[in-house]
């Protein structure tokens, strides 16, 4: 029996992203065991998952990160997988990869310990040329996946009974609407006066759920004191993540920026409004739900894109990448 170990310990949404190339495999072997390792506080997307094996978690707490990094890689070298897929292009995950005692080590050639593997495949990000990121991800697998399901698998999570029963108990009877409006850069979010303007203009008689970490409250409090006679229920830092793609998928539209509740949305097939703000869609990490829009300005700025992921404030100081997104784009959506 083949066993696989898969390697993702960078944020949510590159975790989530990575589910499809799990489904993929699964695809292929499905009586084989698939483990999962990832850092700590994103192991919660796999609870109850139909097919993932073992979870290894990595704690990066600054006093114990490289003690409980090689507690992880002894765990690992154990198991003696035949497969070790590292997704990730850091030098940590790149370490545990090349000591894993594995048959066959895969992984980017973007990684510093790229040279241990057995198998090195490029990374290419462009804003001139398109591939997804899970097209990317896909190369990894490409020679041990000889059936293929032909289409590009979107990132799929599985809401687990408690998530569901969480979902249930707000008992919700009316339509309603999700907006996440923060990000992890600041650059990524679109602009709090943006979003009270295009709230204000949705329906009296639905609900507004704003979402997001408990970091996020401060800001979804600011919002919520500008909306007009809306009901808004903040629930940011109140939800797990598999009870906030829950609720998104049967949200009559969901509002995102470009980062993780994006790809939340897209791994249960949510309808989505997607905001790029400082990045843009030819990055590679644009949503696959079906019903999905990319909103973004229609200026043509030379300092867009600022960067791959965006900076916690405007370079230019004028932040036009977000100011000038026509929020009749995202009425039309309601």
């Amino acid at each position: 029996m083949r066993k696989f170990l898969v390697i993702q310990t960078a944020s949510i949404g590159d975790v989530i992203l990575s589910t499809s190339l799990l489904e993929e495999l699964h695809y292929n072997f499905p009586q084989e065991k698939i483990d999962m390792l990832v850092k700590k506080g994103n192991e919660s997307l796999f609870d109850e998952h139909p097919f993932i094996g073992e979870k290894y978690i990595w704690d990066k707490e600054k006093k114990k990160k490289y003690r409980n990094l090689f507690k992880l890689i002894k765990k690992v070298r154990k198991t003696n997988y035949e497969y070790v897929i590292n997704i990730n292009r850091f030098f940590s995950s790149g370490l545990i990869t090349a000591l894993s005692n594995s048959k066959i080590k895969i992984g980017f050639k973007k990684n510093p310990l790229s040279r241990f593997f057995d198998q090195k495949i490029e990374h290419l990000i462009s804003h001139h040329s398109f591939i997804h990121e899970i097209e990317r991800n896909y190369q990894l697998i490409a020679n041990i996946c000889e059936d293929s399901t032909a289409d590009v698998l979107p990132p799929k999570l599985y809401p687990n009974k408690k998530a569901i029963q969480r979902i249930d108990s707000l008992n919700i009877t009316e339509t309603y609407y999700t907006i996440s409006p923060s990000s992890l850069w600041k650059t990524k979010e679109f602009h709090t006066k943006g979003w009270i303007e295009f709230l204000n203009a949705a329906p009296k008689d639905c609900t507004i759920f704003l979402l997001g970490g408990k970091s996020d409250d401060y800001l979804c409090k600011e919002i919520k004191n500008g909306l007009i006679d809306k009901k808004c229920i903040i629930l940011a830092g109140e939800l797990s993540l598999l009870a906030s793609a829950q609720l998104m998928k049967n949200a009559k539209m969901n509002f995102t920026n470009d980062s993780a509740p994006l790809h939340l949305c897209s791994s249960v097939n949510a309808p989505i409004t997607s905001i790029f703000c400082s990045t843009v869609p030819a990055f590679g990490f644009t949503p696959l739900s079906r019903d999905s829009k990319i909103v973004q300005t229609n200026k043509n700025l030379s300092c867009r894109p600022c960067g791959l992921h965006g900076y916690n404030k405007c370079p230019k100081k004028h932040f036009l990448c977000s100011k000038t997104i026509d929020i009749n784009q995202l009425i039309d959506r309601l």
